[in-house]
């Protein structure tokens, strides 16, 4: 009861919320094999003992850790959404914000780890069931980060072809990052260009 107690103290919501923090830095720099007890401890300045303390198992603390990545995401991608004037645009602008907003607005010629360890995550659900209900919120945030993108480019929206949308997406930013076509950025615009007109027609 002592360990539960100390947990939701404000130190000890200071402490969790270092280590998820750190946790989740780690994730994103260099994927789940980063995410290690010793290397969040030292990330986080805490004691090593403090994430078997905290947390039930690594598993729990990787699942925390990917929810915090999700949150920022999503809290990023709300602010952006909602600075995007409404004007109607056509399908290669509609796809410019769209590339902007789902893949980012780095240079095709670096990959960002941020962006690796996105979809490493979606294939760490296979593995760890646990993830799942976390990933799909943070999926579901995305393509309501979607649809109002399309609907402030003056286009209809149906919210099932918006998922597919965004999964078009997905699979051409994987098979770009094994090396096929030009770089992320390119192979979601033109996924988007071909598809845009079709899932998302002008309102």
């Amino acid at each position: 009861m002592q360990h539960v107690t100390a947990a939701v103290t404000p130190k000890g919501e200071r402490r969790r919320y270092a280590l998820v923090s750190a946790a989740a830095e780690l994730l994103c720099e260099g994927g789940f094999d980063a995410v290690r007890h010793r290397a969040v401890a030292r990330r986080a300045g805490l004691p090593l003992a403090s994430t078997t303390y905290y947390f039930s198992s690594l598993d729990d603390l990787v699942e925390r850790a990917v929810e915090y990545v999700g949150i920022r995401e999503a809290e990023i991608l709300d602010t952006r959404v909602a600075a995007l004037p409404r004007r109607k645009r056509g399908a290669e602008s509609t796809a410019d914000v769209l590339v902007d907003f789902l893949v980012g607005d780095g240079p095709d010629t670096r990959v960002s780890e941020q962006l690796i360890s996105r979809y490493e995550r979606y294939i760490a659900c296979a593995r760890q069931p646990g993830l799942r209900d976390v990933q799909r919120r943070i999926m579901k945030q995305r393509t309501e980060a979607v649809v109002e993108v399309v609907e402030r480019s003056g286009r209809s929206v149906r919210a099932e072809l918006m998922t597919a949308l965004v999964c078009a997406v997905d699979g051409a930013v994987v098979a770009s990052l094994v090396g096929v076509g030009d770089g992320p950025r390119a192979a979601a615009r033109a996924t988007l260009v071909d598809v845009i007109d079709v899932l998302a027609p002008f309102g």
